[in-house]
């Protein structure tokens, strides 16, 4: 008798428009393969592991981290589950091994839900979505939350991402990023100030070879132009460009060397747009209070020129 295990990233939603594929997960309703004609846009991973550095989650109904796990709500501390044991914090959110449901698939979307029950630290009941969608030139992603607590909720939306540009190594691709703030850290990578990128190596605007970077930072300040704030460039000027709302004015840039690829380890970078900043239910930066049964929808998306 043959037994056979469960994939860990649950059921795959496959979507595709001409020579675009993208595959969607059920759990985290990650984003966990996209390409074109072939070639890699993101880096894509096998739906029988966990996401590799939470490759293409949903962080809902926070991004990055909390410090300590631990906010005040209406004068009465809220303990959140520490998930971040190493720096002590309550990272990513609530979802991020939750199993999605399908709410709708066409052959070009897919549209999947999740309930965030009340639990530790978070005492609200919210219905999330997230949409996928291949579009003219790229994907286009829509995340939507409802209130359904009887108080108003404090919700952020981040995503995490791993851009490529095919086979180009990521050491040589330029990255621009067009933020003008950093949130400088502590050693547990929780943020002590905003401050300006002017004159440091934290400056992107005008790009640099991610080979020369070792980022693990939130970016404020973040402008657009036609809705681009972040690219990965290749040498023979292929292009994958990071694109979001007004709702999203910040980003995470993570670099690491030790990504699991081709048997062995690479590096791989990650531009994540998020709607608030590290630690922001204790800042407030960024945070939105969605009313009890109101709805609130944001977006982001990736472009290509291959």
């Amino acid at each position: 008798m043959t037994s056979t295990t469960p994939s860990p990233t649950g059921d795959q939603y496959t979507i595709t428009r001409g020579g675009a594929r993208a595959i969607i997960t059920q759990v985290a309703a990650a984003l966990r393969e996209f390409t074109v004609d072939g070639v890699h846009v993101t880096e894509p991973y096998s739906e029988h592991v966990t996401p590799p550095f939470g490759n293409g989650i949903v962080l809902a109904p926070w991004p990055n981290r909390v410090e300590d796990g631990l906010w005040t709500l209406d004068g009465a501390p809220q303990q959140l589950d520490i998930t971040e044991p190493k720096l002590g914090n309550a990272l990513h959110g609530l979802l991020r091994y939750t199993g999605y449901r399908l709410a709708a698939q066409g052959e070009e979307f897919v549209e999947l839900e999740a309930t965030v029950y009340p639990q530790h630290g978070y005492p609200f009941r919210l219905e999330t979505s997230v949409r996928y969608e291949l579009v003219d030139g790229g994907l286009a992603v829509t995340h939507r939350v409802r209130n359904d607590s009887a108080a108003a909720a404090p919700v952020a939306f981040g995503t995490h991402p791993f851009l490529r540009v095919g086979d180009v190594p990521v050491e040589q691709l330029t990255l621009t990023l067009h933020a003008s703030t950093r949130f400088d850290v502590d050693a547990r990578l929780n943020p002590l100030a905003e401050v300006a990128v002017d004159g440091t190596e934290f400056d992107l605007r005008a790009g640099r070879l991610v080979g020369d970077l070792h980022l693990d930072t939130a970016f404020g300040g973040v402008v657009t132009h036609d809705g681009v704030s972040a690219s990965l460039r290749a040498p023979d000027g292929r292009e994958v460009r990071l694109v979001q709302d007004d709702a999203h004015p910040y980003v995470q840039v993570f670099t690491t060397r030790i990504f699991p690829r081709n048997g062995g380890s690479e590096l791989a970078v990650a531009i994540e747009p998020m709607t608030a900043p590290p630690n922001a239910f204790n800042s407030g930066l960024g945070v939105r209070w969605v009313e009890p049964d109101e709805s609130w929808s944001v977006g982001w998306g990736i472009q290509y020129s291959l």
